[in-house]
């Protein structure tokens, strides 16, 4: 016969998933500091106070989000790890992270948050931090010592980044299929990673498009100048985590300057994700004029990239939309998506002119558009990245395969 404290111990353990799943949910279409814990508490039909007897503060509840996210990749790592090459093990870890997805989607394992939304905690736990560069240095080693690819640390980095930034955003498109097609889709995406996206022979020389050749700087307060510095601050520290003091400050303005040249935050963010596609609008347009698809893909890919760490910099990362009213939020998403779009119908020009070789268009485009959105925080893990080296350390792995041989090896 149970005893008494079995009872009560089950019911607390079944709550408490059950406040971890729901906010995770919210924390990842929301975004941490857009959800309440009163949120949380209604999506599972309960009063704010229930929650806060599991979790004090809403960053208490967020940061265990993160530690079960944590747990999640320790087991996928893990089980990536057993494999004995570097393709085994890449594609363990794409294929186990789709069918943990599927697996999510139909309730048989529970939600767990994007690490996108570590930098929207106030105060991040020691051990939050520490877990997640661990998680990096495993990916990191999936690569290997034993690839045999004379990699440099900056490239062994770089390329970790990149692997783990798109094995997570693949959350970002998959819903597009039955949960039955995720195995395919995972498939699909461990091809690219390994094989690239050129035809046999294709070589890394991107065009160089001249409306990225780059400026001096500008010191006058203007606009533009509003919108460089909202971008970098949102991209480093989250939507809502970012106030008109603080860009204000950065500029070194008052808010009186501020609202001189905007009506408030949400319509800077607004106006910040409409620059972002002007400018990858303008990418797209000047490679269009390369000959065949190939070199409109990877011209398009190397100058935003480097746009990315130029004065003119960077682009507005995706995550920024959870900062937005929901009708805005779900605008960003429709425009991001019609800008992959736009990849995806070039690579199949470039499968019809011989240039790309046959891969699912709408996958690498989406890829693409990953290694561009997560390339505006690629000097965090590779510090020495340059206008003049990060397309060859963040692009160049994408488009020549995950696995090629290390640029300086090539060029010597």
């Amino acid at each position: 016969m149970p005893t008494v404290e079995e009872g009560p111990t089950r019911r607390f353990l079944e709550k408490r998933e059950a406040i971890l799943d729901a906010a995770a949910r919210l924390f990842n279409r929301r975004g941490i500091n857009g959800t309440t814990l009163s949120d949380v508490a209604q999506s599972v039909g309960l009063v704010t106070n229930s929650v806060t007897y599991y979790y004090r503060k809403k960053d208490d509840l967020a940061q265990a989000c993160m530690l079960r996210s944590v747990d999640v990749f320790d087991g996928l790592l893990a089980d990536a790890e057993k494999a004995k090459t570097p393709e085994l093990r890449i594609t363990a870890f794409v294929t186990g992270f789709c069918r943990l997805l599927a697996d999510v989607e139909m309730e048989a394992r529970p939600q767990f948050i994007n690490f996108s939304e570590v930098n929207a905690l106030s105060a991040a736990r020691a051990d939050i931090v520490a877990a997640y560069a661990r998680m990096f240095r495993r990916v990191r080693g999936l690569i290997g010592a034993d690839s045999g690819l004379g990699l440099q640390r900056s490239e062994c980095n770089a390329r970790a980044h990149l692997l783990f930034t798109l094995i997570q955003w693949i959350r970002v498109w998959i819903n597009r299929y039955e949960v039955s097609g995720y195995a395919r889709a995972g498939r699909h995406v461990g091809d690219i990673l390994l094989h690239g996206i050129g035809r046999d022979g294709a070589g890394w020389a991107p065009p160089m498009l001249p409306i990225f050749a780059g400026r001096p700087p500008v010191d006058e307060i203007s606009p533009d100048a509003f919108l460089r510095v909202a971008t970098r601050l949102i991209n480093e520290e989250g939507a809502r985590g970012v106030s008109v003091e603080r860009i204000s400050a950065a500029l070194k303005v008052t808010k009186g300057a501020f609202y001189h040249h905007n009506d408030n935050k949400d319509d800077l963010i607004v106006a910040c994700f409409e620059r972002t596609f002007d400018v990858i609008r303008r990418a797209q347009a000047a490679a269009d004029e390369c000959a065949f698809g190939w070199q409109r893909l990877s011209a398009a890919a190397a100058a935003l990239v480097r746009y990315q760490l130029s004065h003119d910099g960077p682009l507005l990362r995706i995550t920024a939309r959870s900062g937005l009213p929901e009708a805005e939020a779900e605008q960003t998403i429709r425009t991001m998506n019609r800008l992959s779009e736009h990849f995806a119908s070039v690579v199949v020009d470039g499968v019809a002119d011989g240039s790309v070789r046959p891969i699912d268009p709408t996958i690498a485009a989406q890829m693409m558009t990953s290694m561009i959105n997560a390339s505006a925080s690629i000097k965090r893990w590779v510090p020495d990245a340059t206008i003049g080296n990060v397309a060859d350390l963040y692009a160049r792995p994408l488009f020549m395969g995950i696995l090629c041989p290390s640029v300086s090896r090539m060029k010597g």
